[in-house]
């Protein structure tokens, strides 16, 4: 199968796998329970809009009173309008300020409340490690952090104020319609509890329809994230219609799953409405045979169909209510599922380590494997790295050397005891403190869409430029960056996108230089640069990092040949170990490699020589 029809058949497969057909319980409604602790911090303006609102249902109830009094008013023969006429005016008045008032009071409690989600969300994440990474894509966390943050907003809201104005106005009406005629009032209530059941049922099967929904936006966020970052492989290969159909596929099976949503809310909104219409026909029927009677007043009888309006208004919206409380539930299951992850690195300091770091760093016995792998990254590796000492890892591609270096700053969370610090468990520094002492600089070189000042000072943009170019200098970028009209202002676009391979390596270690870490790790930096820049390099960083420990990752013996002590790792084990000179001595692995590596560069030397003479 060609590899577009490939990912295409990937996408339909992926964009099915919601789950189908499960109702939900009182249990998916439960998940609103975790949002209590964030609306108890706004406990104080939440009861003032409780209040506020009661107060606007209580307004309500008190016109149908006023139309009473001027209803038997007329038919006593002795009309008396304007009394009823300014109440009313005076009540509608209050409640409109009361109503404006309280829902603006209501959004700005959403609003905080979806800010403090949003931020600790966000907080929560930049702690994870890869097992996470792995489980949530990239456009997933951004669809839980936006679409069902929102989701939440709108439940606070909205379908708060809503169950408040069907609680306080069937409370009040009831109230107020019980106090005129208990008899018609009796006769009103028992289809109530039947409105209540269907709309719990239709809730119960709505929810599962919004989970997918918000699944299946998920998917659609990440196939966004993911294209737009290889937009550039995807025009190189020319697969812009293989990869538009692909989104086609997980598009529609998004539209769908909105589709089916909505009409079924759709459903709820007509379904309710239609089983409170036999109220109006009880108060008709029953309500005019007790006017004929005499038993009440003509006056009563109006007013108990303003009070059916005030009754029955939120129970036609009921249906409505529960699908915002089931799409909140929904939402808020997402997002407290990725707040409930537990991050996989701890940070528990201890008070005993040092003040400040030397860089004497020790490896004993370190066997790690990564979750769900079939073999360990590394097995029994045992290293003693004086400070001050320069060290190098040279093996095939996934023998273990970045998962050593990952060691270092705890991206992998070691067993304990086998990595320390000055002779102190690694697990035993504050998180923040040993990644500030231990600078590792990864092999994929990310900049931020921002400009090259920002990029190098990311930690401390308030640094001077003296600084900024020394770090430049040594990490042969300055030449590079006054050619730039802009210099150090120069914007380097999404992923340092407008610099070349080796401008993208040579910003990233020197973000890493100007930090003047005890120790400096870095994961194949020099991979996109020539030798020659190598060379300057290497002459900047012995410059720079005399006396501090340097750990570098290379598949160049060109490289390694400078570190005091070199390792090959190979399956996870360390299977050579010495100097440059030793390792040559020895005829293993680096001696065949150091063997291929120089005829190659001796035929590079040919060409150039060859391609020179051409010219000329």
């Amino acid at each position: 199968m060609p590899n577009g029809a490939h990912r295409q058949a990937q996408s339909a497969q992926y964009a099915g796998t919601a789950p189908r057909g499960k109702q939900g319980s009182f249990r998916d409604l439960g998940h609103l329970r975790r949002l209590f602790p964030y609306i108890r911090h706004y406990r104080g303006p939440l009861v003032i809009t409780i209040i506020g609102f009661f107060l606007i249902r209580f307004f309500d109830g008190t016109v149908p009173l006023f139309i009473k009094s001027a209803v038997d008013s007329i038919t006593e023969g002795e009309p008396s309008l304007m009394l009823p006429a300014l109440g009313i005016f005076a009540v509608v008045t209050c409640r409109y300020l009361l109503f404006v008032f309280s829902r603006r009071l209501m959004r700005r409690i959403s609003i905080a409340l979806s800010y403090d989600l949003r931020k600790r969300l966000y907080r929560h994440v930049q702690k994870q490690g890869p097992s996470f990474f792995n489980k949530y894509s990239t456009g997933d966390i951004m669809s839980r952090s936006i679409n069902d943050i929102n989701l939440v907003r709108r439940l606070v809201a909205f379908a708060w104020v809503t169950i408040m104005t069907f609680v306080f106005s069937v409370s009040i009406a009831l109230i107020f319609m019980y106090s005129l005629s208990p008899s018609l009032t009796l006769f009103v209530i028992p289809p109530l509890p039947v409105v209540a059941l269907v709309a719990f049922k239709m809730s119960r099967t709505l929810f599962p329809y919004v989970r997918e929904q918000q699944i299946a936006m998920g998917q659609v966020t990440s196939y966004v994230q993911e294209n737009l970052n290889g937009i550039r492989t995807i025009q190189a290969m020319s697969q812009e219609e293989v990869e538009i159909q692909r989104f086609s596929t997980v598009s529609t099976e998004y539209a769908d799953l909105v589709f089916r949503a909505t009409r079924f809310r759709a459903m709820m909104n007509v379904v309710m409405p239609l089983m409170t219409t036999a109220l109006p026909v009880i108060i008709i029927g029953y309500g005019g045979s007790l006017v004929i009677s005499g038993e009440i007043s003509v006056g009563t009888f109006t007013a108990f169909f303003s009070y059916l309006l005030m009754l029955t208004g939120p129970v036609r919206m009921i249906g409505m209510t529960l699908s915002n409380l089931t799409t909140g539930a929904a939402g808020t299951a997402r997002l407290f599922e990725v707040l409930d992850y537990e991050p996989e690195i701890r940070d528990q300091p201890k008070a005993n380590v040092p003040a400040s770091i030397e860089g004497h760093l020790q490896i004993k016995g370190l066997s790690y494997s990564y979750p769900g792998a079939n073999r360990s990254a590394l097995e029994n590796i045992s290293i003693d790295i004086e400070a001050g000492e320069t060290i190098a890892f040279l093996g095939r591609v996934g023998c273990g050397k970045s998962t050593i270096l990952k060691s270092l700053v705890r991206l992998i969370d070691t067993p304990e005891g086998t990595v320390l610090l000055d002779g102190h468990d690694i697990r035993d520094y504050p998180l923040g403190r040993l990644r500030q002492d231990v600078t590792l600089i990864l092999q994929d070189p990310f900049l931020f869409s921002d400009t090259l000042r920002l990029n190098v000072t990311y930690d401390d943009p308030s640094r001077m430029d003296e600084p900024i170019w020394t770090a430049t200098d040594a990490a042969s970028l300055s030449a590079s960056i006054r050619e730039f009209p802009m210099q150090l202002a120069t914007i380097v676009g999404e992923r340092g996108i407008t610099l070349s391979g080796g401008q993208k390596q040579r910003a990233t270690l020197a973000r890493g230089l100007i930090r003047k870490a005890a120790v400096l790790a870095m994961d194949d930096c020099f991979s996109s640069v020539d030798t020659e820049t190598e060379e300057e390099i290497l002459a900047g960083l012995k410059r720079l990092r005399k006396g501090k420990t340097t750990l570098l990752i290379s598949h160049r013996v060109s490289t390694a040949r400078h570190a005091d002590r070199i390792f090959i790792i190979d399956g996870g084990r360390i299977v050579e170990s010495g100097s440059h000179a030793e390792l040559l001595r020895k005829g293993g692995y680096y001696a065949d490699l150091e063997a291929i590596q120089s005829n190659q560069d001796q035929d590079r030397q040919r060409k150039a020589k060859l391609l020179h003479d051409l010219v000329e």
